[in-house]
């Protein structure tokens, strides 16, 4: 039985939701003291001052515990991961983790990514967002976004998590428009993500990254397989890891050729190890996949939790 670690792609978070797992978890506070000593100052603190958003304490404190999570699940459910992937944002807990990066230089690297994008953000691409659907088959959101096509309307498909799960990007003043109309063929909107992710048209801003932020910092061949959340490509080298971290701005994430590299590696569980709102719940993964969440209120848990769905054949 071959097992893959799942790192989440970030969503909202506030510090009630987080701060409790951070001051509790030894794991947690493992990581978060080797997290405070590569930056200077108390993640937590910064977190707790911060606000809600996506701001650079939440980022940080994402990694921290995404990391937090995976440690217990190897040390408590004894897990041994072949593999590991990190879907959006999760990427960067996935390079840490693979060993392709030392964890404080993945924080370091964390912090000054998340200054470079928000200060990206104070004057560039203001109007854009990108939004999470569900129940949406492809064949309905292409009817939508042929729509948009039609009258001009620009848009961008930044994710495939499943048949019916998708995260399109575009202007900001066709959003209520496009949600009325996911809604009319049955779809649902969940989070809508200030600022965007993964569309070809924040090209500067991955620019902008990998000319000043990233030459600073090294990678080295993963002692773990990675697999490309963007293509399903297991990455082997530091450089196909630099790579695929500065691609992620513009490429878009695609779970149907995860999927096909993991049941192509013969992984029959995954193991995700973060604070995760979307992937234990995909169709697809359920139907391929022993699913294991690892959240906060697992992580806190002494013993071995029991098994939340195991993959019908």
């Amino acid at each position: 039985m071959s097992t893959a670690f799942v790192f989440p792609g970030m969503g909202p978070s506030r510090f009630s939701e987080v701060g409790r797992f951070m001051m509790i978890s030894p794991f947690a506070r493992r990581r978060l003291a080797e997290a405070d000593a590569a930056l200077g100052y108390s993640v937590l603190d910064a977190l707790r001052s911060a606000g809600d958003g996506y701001t650079a304490a939440s980022q940080i404190a994402f990694v921290v515990n995404s990391l937090a999570m995976a440690d217990w699940a190897e040390d408590v459910l004894g897990e041994r991961p072949e593999l590991c992937v990190g879907p959006s944002f999760g990427e960067r807990a996935a390079a840490a983790y693979s060993g392709a990066m030392p964890f404080a230089e993945l924080i370091r690297l964390t912090a000054e990514l998340a200054a470079c994008e928000l200060d990206y953000y104070r004057t560039e691409q203001q109007d854009v967002v990108s939004q999470f659907i569900v129940r949406t088959p492809l064949e309905r959101l292409q009817e939508v976004l042929a729509g948009m096509a039609g009258r001009g309307e620009w848009h961008e498909v930044s994710a495939y998590f499943d048949q019916d799960v998708h995260l399109v990007t575009m202007s900001e003043r066709h959003l209520d428009a496009f949600k009325q109309r996911v809604r009319e063929l049955g779809g649902y909107s969940l989070t809508t993500m200030r600022p965007p992710a993964h569309a070809q048209v924040l090209e500067p801003l991955r620019k902008r990254m990998q000319d000043e932020v990233y030459p600073r910092f090294s990678f080295t061949a993963p002692a773990l397989p990675v697999l490309s959340d963007q293509d399903g490509s297991v990455v082997t080298t530091g450089a196909d890891v630099r790579t695929m971290l500065v691609d992620s701005v513009v490429n878009q994430v695609h779970w149907g050729h995860i999927t096909a590299t993991l049941v192509e590696h013969g992984v029959t569980r995954l193991c995700v190890t973060g604070p995760d709102l979307l992937i234990h719940r995909l169709g697809t993964l359920k139907k391929n996949f022993e699913l294991i969440p690892v959240g906060p209120k697992d992580a806190m848990r002494p013993r071995r939790p029991a098994r939340r769905h195991v993959a019908s054949r």
